[in-house]
């Protein structure tokens, strides 16, 4: 199904059906991600929680509307405070536990810390809350690399240049760099657990050190022999990890 969200079409999806007493839980996906990339996790995150999942393809990815581009340095921060409180009205969703991955993490973390009262709890794999080295040399080297991966991404993409395009260019675009979200993480008051692979090419553990020395109710997942994905490289560790997260905040 597809969400009227202002001028723009978003592509979304229960993937799980709602669950009468539980809550939602809300996939917000990477910064190369669609409905779709998910694959089979959301059914068995669902399984295993006993929550409903829900989630949208941000403008650009997946079958949603074309995003403006070139984006601002500030696109995360729009995402989080300008966009996602209307998907989650539309869909009539209320305080979902919010599951973000990598660029989804680090929108995750900016919703709860302006929307404490719509945010039940988080689940962040590989966030960013500020620019690393690491991370502009992986998505420099991602560029260089597109040519090999385009045509396996653009199954999931319904413009899948624009797609690549509006991700890398602003993580390269010098303005970028400066790019920090830390000085928001003091008003996050929900439970919060971060996951992160040992092997992560994006980031390092640094990210979630700046989580943990600013939100009270941090705690952390390394997982051994997983890079940037630990959804699809170790599955069964984030499934349980996710499913004690879930029973440990009593909804």
């Amino acid at each position: 199904m597809h969400l009227q969200i202002g001028d723009t079409m978003l592509e979304s999806a229960w993937l799980v059906p709602a669950v009468a007493g539980a809550p939602a839980i809300v996939l917000l996906h990477e910064g190369l991600g669609s409905v779709a990339m998910w694959r089979d996790f959301p059914l068995r995150l669902g399984a295993r929680t006993g929550c409903g999942v829900f989630a949208y393809s941000r403008a650009g990815h997946g079958q949603s509307a074309p995003a403006t581009l070139p984006r601002e340095p500030d696109y995360l921060e729009r995402e989080a405070i300008d966009v996602l409180p209307d998907v989650l009205a539309a869909a009539g969703i209320e305080r979902p536990i919010l599951f973000g991955h990598s660029d989804g993490g680090s929108i995750a973390l900016v919703f709860a810390a302006h929307f404490p009262e719509l945010t039940r709890g988080l689940i962040l794999e590989a966030p960013h809350v500020f620019v690393e080295d690491l991370s502009v040399q992986s998505i420099a080297a991602a560029r260089e690399a597109y040519p090999g991966f385009r045509e396996r991404l653009g199954r999931y993409h319904a413009d899948v240049d624009a797609t690549f395009r509006g991700w890398n260019d602003i993580w390269l675009d010098p303005r970028f760099r400066n790019w920090n979200i830390v000085d928001r993480l003091a008003r996050i008051t929900v439970p919060v657990l971060t996951i992160q692979g040992a092997n992560d090419e994006y980031g390092t553990l640094a990210q979630l050190d700046a989580i943990e020395t600013h939100v009270p109710r941090a705690q952390r997942l390394v997982i051994a022999q997983s890079g940037h994905s630990p959804h699809r490289d170790n599955a069964e560790i984030v499934l349980a990890a996710a499913a004690a997260f879930v029973a440990s905040l009593g909804a």
